[in-house]
C-alpha cells in the first residue's frame, strides 16, 4: 500500500476510537464506532439525517464533500460553533473529535432537526411580515452568524464546488502558442469537457484547489507527490474521430524543466530541442529537474490525425493514412520564405489573423511567415511581383524527432515523415533493432513495465525473453495545424489513451496575441472549439 492509503486507513482508525467516546453521550452504544461503515450510518443519524445519507460516502470524490458537512454537522450537535473548530472536524477529523471526547460535551440533539424547524418558523414570520419576529430569529443563537463568516463559508462552499467540477466535469484551458492558429488562436479560452472521451478519475489527490501543475505567485508544484489513486477510466460518450482537437497530457512531461517563459522535457534537452539559456541554466545546475506523475504533466491541444492501429506518413507535407492521402484540416499553416516588393504595410496583419509569433523579419522586405492558405492568398494579392515560396525544410532533422534514432530514421523531417504504425490495443509487433527504436517507450513508459529491456540484441519483460510484444492500450497521434511551428508527435512520439484529457467544447473567452492589453476577440467568445475555419 502506499503512504496515503496507510494515512486514510490511520485516520479512519483514529475517528473510530475517537467516536466510541462520543458515542454513549448521544446515547449510542459505543461499540457501534468500531463498526465500519456502520458508524457513518450512526453519525448521519446523530445529525438529524436518515442513516441511508451515509451511503453517499461511497460516491468517489463527491464523498469529499459529503463527509466535511457530515463533520460540520456532528461537532454543531454537540454545541460546537466555533469556525475554527469547524474546520479542524474537516482536516483532523479523528484528532478533533478525540480531544472532544475529553471535554465530556453535551449533546444537543441532532442539529438538522433543530435548524430546519427555525427556517420554517423563519419562512412562516417573514409571510406573515412580521418584522419583529423575524428580527428575533435571525438573532437567535446557534443559527444567527457574523457577516464575515457567512461570506466565508460561502466562498469556501463555491471553492469545493468549483473544484468539484473542475476535477470530474469541465475544466479551463487556455492556448498558449500559435500551433493551431486560426482555428483555435493564442489567447483563446476553452472550456474542456472531460466526460465526453471517458472521464479519467482523478490520480493525484493532495493538491491546491482550481490549479494544475504550478503554485499561483509563490511557485512549486501545487500538489503532493506520490499522493495518488490507481489509474481509472468511465467509459467514454464518443469515440476520438479524425482531426477531432484534442486535450491531454504531453507525452513527454514527466521529467521536466520549469523556466519562466516555458517548461522543457528532459527528453528536449537530450535531443538539443532548447534555447541556449536555457541549457546553460539545466547544465550549471540553476535548473532543477522536476519528476511529474501522468495527471500533472503539462497540457497541450492538438488535432488528432492519426488513429489507434493506423500507419501514418507525411509525403512533401501532404498526410497519408495507411497509404491514401487524406484532405488536411482548414486553415492549415505552413512556413513560407517571402520577399516583397517593397517594405510592406503590416497594419492589416492583425486582422488577416497572422499572429507577431507567427513573423520573423529579416530584411526590409523579407520575412519568414507561417500562414495559411487564405492569408498567402491575401498576401500575394497585395503585392503580385512579391516572392512568396515553401521555407526549404528538406535538411533531416536527425535526433531533433521522433524516435530520436540516427540509425534508422535520421531521414526523417517535418515534411516527409515515416511511414510509422501507431499502437492499438491487442495489436501485436515483432521486437527487433528498428521496432525497439519506435516503441521502447511506450512499452516501457507507458504501459509501465520498467523492467523492459535489451541485452545483447535480445529483449526481456520480468526478466524473461520475449520477441514480441501486444500492446494493452490505444494510440494517438497529434498534431498542430500550423504544421511547421508545432512541438508535436513528431517530436515526443504517440500519445497514450491514458493521457486523454477531453474535448474542447467552446472558446469562452478570447484576447488578442494572448495580452489582454491588445484587446478582446469579441467575435470569438462561444465560438465552437471543434468547428474547423474562421
Amino acid at each position: 500500500m502506499t503512504w496515503l492509503t496507510w494515512v486514510l486507513l490511520l485516520g479512519y482508525v483514529g475517528l473510530s476510537l475517537a467516536l466510541y467516546r462520543l458515542f454513549p453521550r448521544a446515547g449510542r452504544k459505543a461499540s457501534a464506532a468500531l463498526i465500519p461503515g456502520y458508524n457513518m450510518w450512526v453519525v448521519s443519524e446523530l445529525v438529524g439525517r436518515k442513516g441511508s445519507y451515509s451511503l453517499l460516502l461511497l460516491i468517489p470524490y463527491f464523498n469529499m464533500i459529503w463527509f466535511a458537512g457530515l463533520m460540520v454537522d456532528l461537532a454543531r450537535s454537540f454545541n460546537r460553533f466555533n469556525f475554527f473548530e469547524h474546520v479542524l472536524a474537516v482536516v483532523a477529523s479523528w484528532g478533533y473529535f478525540g480531544w472532544l471526547g475529553t471535554t465530556n460535551p453535551e449533546y444537543r440533539g441532532p442539529i438538522l432537526v433543530e435548524e430546519r424547524a427555525w427556517q420554517a418558523k423563519l419562512a412562516a414570520a417573514e409571510k406573515a411580515k412580521d418584522d419583529r419576529e423575524v428580527r428575533k430569529l435571525r438573532n437567535q443563537a446557534p443559527f444567527a452568524k457574523p457577516v464575515l463568516r457567512d461570506w466565508a463559508e460561502a466562498a469556501i462552499f463555491a471553492i469545493f464546488a468549483a473544484a468539484l467540477i473542475r476535477l470530474l466535469l469541465i475544466e479551463s484551458y487556455i492556448i498558449p502558442t500559435p500551433s493551431m492558429e486560426n482555428n483555435l488562436n493564442v489567447g483563446d479560452f476553452l472550456f474542456v469537457s472531460k466526460v465526453n472521451y471517458g472521464l479519467r478519475l482523478p490520480e493525484t489527490i493532495l493538491m491546491l484547489p482550481l490549479v494544475h501543475n504550478q503554485a499561483p505567485v509563490v511557485g512549486g508544484e501545487s500538489y503532493v507527490d506520490g499522493a495518488g489513486l490507481p489509474y481509472r477510466r468511465l467509459p467514454a460518450l464518443e469515440k476520438i474521430d479524425r482531426y477531432d482537437p484534442v486535450v491531454f497530457n504531453v507525452p513527454s512531461g514527466d521529467s521536466v524543466y520549469i523556466f519562466p517563459y516555458r517548461t522543457y522535457s528532459s527528453n528536449d534537452y537530450e535531443m538539443g530541442n532548447i534555447d541556449a539559456n536555457a541549457q546553460r541554466a539545466i547544465q550549471t545546475g540553476r535548473a532543477e529537474l522536476v519528476t511529474r506523475p501522468r495527471d500533472k504533466k503539462d497540457h497541450y491541444v492538438k488535432r488528432a490525425v492519426g488513429l489507434p492501429g493506423e500507419t501514418l506518413e507525411i509525403r512533401d507535407r501532404a498526410l497519408y493514412i495507411d497509404g491514401s492521402q487524406v484532405e488536411d484540416p482548414e486553415n492549415i499553416q505552413f512556413l513560407y520564405d517571402i520577399t516583397f516588393s517593397g517594405p510592406p504595410n503590416r497594419t492589416n496583419w492583425a486582422d488577416m489573423g497572422i499572429s507577431t509569433d507567427d513573423v520573423q523579419q529579416r530584411s526590409a522586405t523579407g520575412f519568414v511567415m507561417f500562414l495559411s492558405d487564405k492569408q498567402l492568398a491575401a498576401l500575394r494579392a497585395g503585392d503580385p511581383n512579391g516572392t512568396f515560396d515553401f521555407y526549404d525544410q528538406t535538411a533531416p532533422n536527425g535526433v531533433r524527432l521522433y524516435p530520436h534514432s540516427e540509425k534508422y530514421f535520421g531521414n526523417w523531417t517535418v515534411d516527409n515523415y515515416g511511414p510509422i504504425t501507431i499502437p492499438a490495443r491487442g495489436m501485436t509487433v515483432t521486437l527487433d533493432e528498428r521496432n525497439y527504436e519506435l516503441y521502447w517507450r511506450p512499452i516501457k513508459v507507458y504501459e509501465e513495465n520498467p523492467d523492459f529491456e535489451r541485452r545483447n540484441g535480445k529483449y526481456y519483460l520480468a526478466g524473461q525473453e520475449i520477441t514480441e510484444y501486444t500492446f494493452r492500450q490505444d494510440y494517438y497521434w497529434m498534431m498542430g495545424d500550423n504544421r511547421h511551428n508545432s512541438e508535436d508527435s513528431r517530436v515526443w512520439g504517440f500519445v497514450p489513451e491514458d493521457h486523454i484529457l477531453g474535448k474542447p467544447l467552446f472558446i469562452w473567452f478570447s484576447i488578442k496575441e494572448g495580452s489582454l492589453f491588445n484587446g478582446v476577440n469579441w467575435d470569438r467568445i462561444f465560438r465552437s472549439a471543434t468547428k474547423q475555419g474562421d
